[in-house]
């Protein structure tokens, strides 16, 4: 066994002085392995999702209370929790599932003021958070604090009402969880001269306001200039919640085995490039730095992915 271990890990004679854990049939075997691996967790995930699937714990109510929270340690009022508001954020996240986008304006062209505007709530101001991949609501509403644009949405004096849907599904080919925050301030003219005086038009962040920052995050606040007359109370609509609770957890198993299989070859290249340059050994192959750098890029990337992110 100790002389197995020493082919595949050591750079010597057997080995032709590279790890065989390096070699071209050894990668190859660890690619067709995790072909395999994600097929079947796919097949899996479909058919039983009890068994795996994303393992998710997040609540209207603990969105709202977290979101008052930040407000109030800025010194706002609370944001009521409005019926339309979340019909409307609800309908939002079911068109993003349904036309397979991740962003605040379809491919279509329609912005979630539509959605707004569809639910029956006139608005003054009006925003929106979005999250996904988030499966706890204080790792989204730290996040969106994180975020400039979406602290702007959450810490804004013009909001007086906001909505949340939760909810799971495939985008863009990835099962995950979505999470949309709409906040919005009512408009209601005192009679109808006023109401043709206060007419506007919201409009749309110019396209250099909607890349994102050095964080994948962004949003949008679309204020308009006209002054706010009054605010209609709602009622609370019932509290939603998601919670799925599988047997094994499809997103944290993925992200661990992707970092753990990242890990090992890092590992297997610095022991490769020690023994090498210890042992003064000439070869053709030389290049165990630079693969180094790339896989720790990669794991990076895989690890910040895997956090969620917000826009």
């Amino acid at each position: 066994m100790k002389d197995f271990l020493h082919h595949l890990f050591i750079p010597r004679e057997s080995n032709n002085h590279r790890s065989k854990a390096l070699h071209h049939q050894s990668l190859l075997f660890v690619i067709v392995f995790l072909l395999a691996g994600l097929s079947f967790s796919s097949f899996v995930h479909r058919n039983y999702p009890s068994v795996l699937g994303i393992s998710a714990n997040i609540s209207v109510q603990e969105l709202l209370t977290l979101t008052n929270q930040k407000r109030q340690e800025n010194g706002l009022g609370s944001l009521a929790l409005d019926t339309q508001l979340s019909e409307a954020a609800q309908k939002k996240g079911e068109y993003m599932l349904a036309h397979n986008f991740w962003a605040h304006v379809a491919p279509d062209g329609t912005t979630p003021w539509v959605f707004i505007k569809n639910s029956g709530y006139e608005y003054l101001y009006a925003g929106e958070n979005l999250a996904r991949g988030f499966t706890t609501a204080p790792e989204a509403v730290t996040a969106w604090m994180a975020s400039p644009s979406h602290r702007e949405n959450i810490l804004s004096s013009n909001y007086k009402d906001v909505g949340f849907a939760v909810m799971t599904g495939s985008l863009t080919g990835t099962e995950t969880v979505l999470i949309v925050q709409m906040f919005g301030t009512r408009y209601v003219a005192k009679n109808e001269d006023v109401a043709s005086e206060m007419a506007f038009v919201a409009i749309s962040p110019e396209p250099s306001q909607a890349q994102s920052s050095p964080v994948p995050t962004r949003g949008e606040v679309l204020p308009t200039r006209a002054p706010m007359a009054s605010i209609v109370p709602t009622s609370a609509p019932a509290v939603a919640a998601l919670k799925n609770d599988p047997l094994i957890d499809s997103k944290s198993t993925k992200l661990n085995i992707g970092i753990f299989v990242l890990l090992f070859f890092v590992v297997v290249l610095i022991v490769d490039a020690v023994i090498i340059e210890r042992k003064k050994i000439t070869r053709v192959v030389a290049h165990n730095l630079d693969h180094i750098i790339f896989l720790l890029v990669i794991l990076l990337a895989v690890i910040l992915i895997g956090r969620g992110v917000t826009l």
